[in-house]
């Protein structure tokens, strides 16, 4: 105990010496200099000190992402590149603007209201025109995933559900109890679909990504009561661009982790590696969109416990195949509120629902967690103000237009829809396998096909199948596409697919080294631009084009 002692006073007497003598040496240096030159310049070193650690530290990216988004910004901003950068930028978006609306001689926009209303027969001849507009023919089967039901039945159902309900509005439940009843069924009738216990709760939402979007905000919240001032998500690389989005709403980190090579789904070790004192919510996908693949969601579970760390499963695309696909002979392991760490999940009713667009729910585990969802302005002058989700008013109609189509098909209608598009979606992996020089992205259980090729640009076999008036989705980091199988796929359309890529293969094959030309390298282009804020604007290009109403000069004139 003396020797501890003795050695901590000698270790404190040089302390002291050494401190002293800093106190001489700053003194020394400062003696030259006024006190108010002294404190701007300890003022001036904080602030770069400060800004040089925020910097590093930023809330929503990465030093990585920060160091190379700064190399890529030095390197657009030299006068040199800078021009060139611009101009091609420049190019690529007035040829996305010139071919955005196919128009005829004599055609316009409409910029201003008219000097009298139309007639409803000359409105319904005008929207006949714009329809003869459209790029692809849905209906004719060629279009992957977009329409998931629309048969002429379902049509018919939902134009009388929204004639009679289009004036509703749940903002206002005193006056449309109706639509609230109804809403809160659907709701209900979903959590009995995924297993939830007696506290569970949701809420009907706009789409999938608004779904998403409120589970994101409401991790972050719980995260900020429990003293996380930064949180993070982690995310598998192949999760939806919504949990981006909402990263970036957010003010929150979005943290990636790798697929694994062999299966292409998420790299569960990899995700446990990312878990840090900051993560607010994991994530997996059920399946994902660009493979279809469905991540392993028990393991993902047994993390979320582990480290009790809220857990989304993400079934927006599956959300009414995977519920049905014990009954329907296609066995699942488990996804749902049975396993203990999952806490929220969301599902879209839109898609293979097959209800009208704009509808999904968001579901969790507790009715607790739900109300970090609930937005409430409680002083304000307008009265007590309180929302479910994002919007204030929402269309009613889209409401009833859902539960309808949940009533109309019932769950032997789900089961059966299920069957025909699962068994359709392996009859077609098993024979795209069987062509040679491309390959299928792991095992799909479920409703997407995608394919790549070591061999030759697959987005070439994807611009080929355009031509044969394919509408497919392509995908990046690889180059390859996808199809998503709907209603529409019939055996007939399937037969048609695996013909038309057999024979697209072999064409490219004639030539495997060729590039890309016209849309599909735009596509391989924007793969291989490392400098994604480029990439960027070119999207951003692409939806300004989707506002523009002028017109060029073959085209006529905006009025």
């Amino acid at each position: 105990m003396d020797v501890i002692e003795e050695t901590a006073a000698e270790l404190l007497e040089v302390s002291l010496i050494y401190l002293e003598k800093a106190r001489v040496s700053i003194n020394g240096h400062c003696a030259g200099y006024e006190a108010w030159q002294i404190i701007l310049l300890a003022i001036g070193i904080t602030l770069l000190v400060t800004k040089f650690f925020n910097w590093l530290d930023h809330p929503r990216y990465t030093l990585r992402q920060r160091v190379v988004t700064s190399f890529w910004s030095f390197l657009k901003g030299l006068p040199i590149i800078r021009g060139k950068v611009e101009e091609e930028v420049a190019k690529n978006v007035r040829k996305i603007d010139e071919e955005m609306y196919p128009t005829k001689e004599g055609d316009h926009f409409i910029t201003r209201l008219l000097p009298d209303g139309l007639t409803n027969e000359q409105i319904f001849d005008k929207l006949n025109l714009y329809k003869e507009a459209s790029f692809a023919d849905w209906e004719g089967g060629k279009v992957s995933g977009c329409v998931y039901g629309g048969t002429k039945e379902l049509s018919e159902l939902s134009s009388k559900v929204y004639h009679d309900f289009a004036w509703t509005n749940p903002l206002h439940p005193d006056v449309f109890p109706d639509i609230r009843r109804m809403e809160a069924e659907v709701v209900a009738m979903c959590l009995r679909l995924y297993n939830a216990g007696p506290n569970a709760g949701g809420t009907m939402t706009s789409g999938g990504t608004e779904s998403i979007l409120l589970t994101c905000q409401t991790a972050r919240d719980i995260a900020y009561e429990k003293g996380i001032e930064r949180p993070e998500l982690i995310i598998p690389i192949t999760a939806h661009a919504a949990f981006l989005k909402a990263a970036h709403y957010f003010g929150m980190r979005a943290i990636k982790v790798r697929n694994d090579p062999k299966t292409n789904t998420l790299d569960v070790g990899a995700m446990r590696s990312k878990i840090n004192k900051n993560t607010c919510l994991l994530v997996a996908s059920a399946p994902s969109f660009p493979y279809g693949l469905m991540d392993d969601i028990e393991a993902v579970s047994k993390l979320a416990v582990k480290y009790s760390i809220p857990f989304h499963v993400d079934a927006c695309l599956g959300g009414f195949l995977i519920p049905f696909m014990e009954k329907a002979g296609h066995p699942l392991p488990p996804f749902d509120f049975r396993l203990p760490g999952v806490t929220s999940i969301s599902c879209d009713t839109h898609k293979y629902g097959f209800a009208p667009k704009g509808s999904s729910v968001i579901m969790y585990s507790d009715k607790k967690m739900r109300n970090y969802q609930f937005f409430v302005a409680d002083s304000w002058s307008g009265g007590i103000y309180a929302t479910p989700t994002m919007a204030g008013s929402r269309p009613g109609a889209i409401i009833a237009g859902c539960w309808a189509t949940m009533m109309k098909y019932g769950e032997n209608g789900y089961v059966q829809t299920t069957k025909q598009i699962v068994e359709e979606t392996r009859y077609i992996t098993e024979q795209l396998r069987k062509i040679k020089d491309i390959f299928v992205f792991g095992d799909p259980l479920l409703s997407v096909v995608a394919v790549g090729s070591d061999k030759c640009d697959a987005f070439r076999i994807f611009a080929e199948l355009g031509k044969k008036g394919w509408n497919l989705n392509s995908l990046q980091f690889p180059a390859s596409f996808h199809l998503c199988m709907t209603q529409r796929q019939t055996r007939e359309i399937s037969n048609q697919f695996i013909k038309d890529v057999r024979d697209c293969v072999k064409n490219v094959m004639k030539d495997p080294s060729k590039k890309s030309e016209g849309a599909a390298a735009l596509y391989g282009t924007a793969q291989s631009i490392p400098d994604r804020s480029i990439v960027a604007e070119l999207a951003k290009g692409y939806l300004s084009a989707c506002y523009n109403v002028a017109m060029n000069e073959h085209n006529g004139v905006a009025h």
